[in-house]
């Protein structure tokens, strides 16, 4: 017996995307479980619609009403298990808060996650996007992801390989895993941990507290900190975090650039290419805590567009291309923005 649907049409998504873009969906499904998932793409009503796989809503740009059904993926539920000796696997729904799901682990005694505290959005999201922070990425630790194909309505587990990671992205993000809806998500933590301050501002920020030998809460507590004092909470300002993937140039560009630019923020990376980063660029371009009618960008870190009050789909993305072109038209680099346009 197929479980009970609740659609709601004309449904307001202002509280449900971080910028806080006043828009509706023509329909609305809260989806709490994996049979609740595949009653929704069976039902006949929502058969042709356009469909919007909906999580926190911390990585979407909303330009307008959407025409289609929100599945807003709701689900909630974590547990551990003991892998081995060496490794820890910790699963949780794709519809738990992210930052609640690594406090959770923490208080479990586990740690690995703790540099990816305060990223808003909610599990599902993360391998989606492959988030990162304070040198650490979803695909360091990601052991399995468990999908439903929505075409077919087959469950079945992905693993890390499967998942194609990138630089803020993944399968689910191309052609491919367009079809791919993400139930849950399994990490492999580590049992005999190790802090992880490679990234010079966290590094910087322990040797301050003269934590020499800090626990994976204080390295947490540490982030949050750090976040709290840099970005805004969407709460009280409207953001999506880092709107701006940091761009990847050659280091034959980076050369030239470092030629007229000597100040130029860039990280050389495995493969030999440099990471510049977008954040300098943008500053650098004059647009820090500069508005755009009701957008504006973020006194205190420039990667941050946010909505001052009011501001529509059109005034972000609007307020973003004038920054693209500015950056390209100084330092030749183009900046891919990390929210999707909806």
């Amino acid at each position: 017996m197929s479980p009970e649907l609740t659609i709601e049409h004309n449904y307001p998504l202002q509280a449900l995307n971080t910028f806080g873009i006043t828009a509706q969906a023509a329909a609305y499904v809260r989806i709490t479980s994996t049979p609740q998932l595949q009653a929704a793409l069976q039902d006949p009503a929502l058969a042709g619609m356009p469909r919007l796989v909906l999580g926190g809503g911390s990585n979407i740009v909303l330009t307008g009403d959407f025409a289609g059904v929100v599945l807003h993926m709701a689900s909630t539920g974590m547990r551990l298990a003991q892998a081995s000796f060496d490794t820890i696997l910790v699963t949780a729904a794709a519809g738990e808060n992210w930052h609640a799901f690594v406090q959770w682990t923490l208080a479990q005694g586990v740690g690995g996650l703790e540099n990816l505290s305060l990223i808003p959005g909610t599990v599902g999201a993360a391998p989606i996007q492959n988030i990162g922070a304070y040198g650490v990425e979803i695909k360091d630790y990601l052991h399995s992801v468990s999908v439903m194909h929505a075409g077919s309505g087959i469950v079945f587990d992905m693993d890390r390989e499967a998942c194609r990671f990138g630089y803020r992205d993944s399968i689910f993000k191309q052609a491919d895993g367009a079809e791919l809806i993400v139930l849950e998500v399994t990490f492999a933590l580590p049992a005999q941990w190790e802090p992880n301050l490679r990234y010079a501002e966290l590094a910087q920020a322990m040797a301050e507290q003269q934590l020499t030998k800090p626990t994976a809460q204080q390295v947490a507590d540490t982030v949050i900190a750090i976040r709290r004092r840099k970005l805004p909470d969407p709460a009280v300002i409207g953001n999506a975090g880092s709107f701006f993937k940091n761009p990847v140039v050659s280091k034959e560009h980076c050369a030239q650039l470092l030629q007229r630019f000597p100040a130029l923020v860039h990280h050389a990376q495995p493969d030999g290419t440099e990471k510049l980063a977008a954040g300098w660029l943008i500053d650098q371009c004059g647009w820090k805590g500069k508005n755009l009618g009701p957008a504006g960008v973020y006194p205190r870190q420039a990667l941050v567009l946010v909505n001052n009050g009011g501001a529509r789909g059109a005034d972000i993305t609007g307020l973003a291309e004038a920054i693209r072109k500015d950056v390209e038209a100084k330092y030749g680099v183009l900046l891919s923005p990390e929210p999707v346009y909806i």
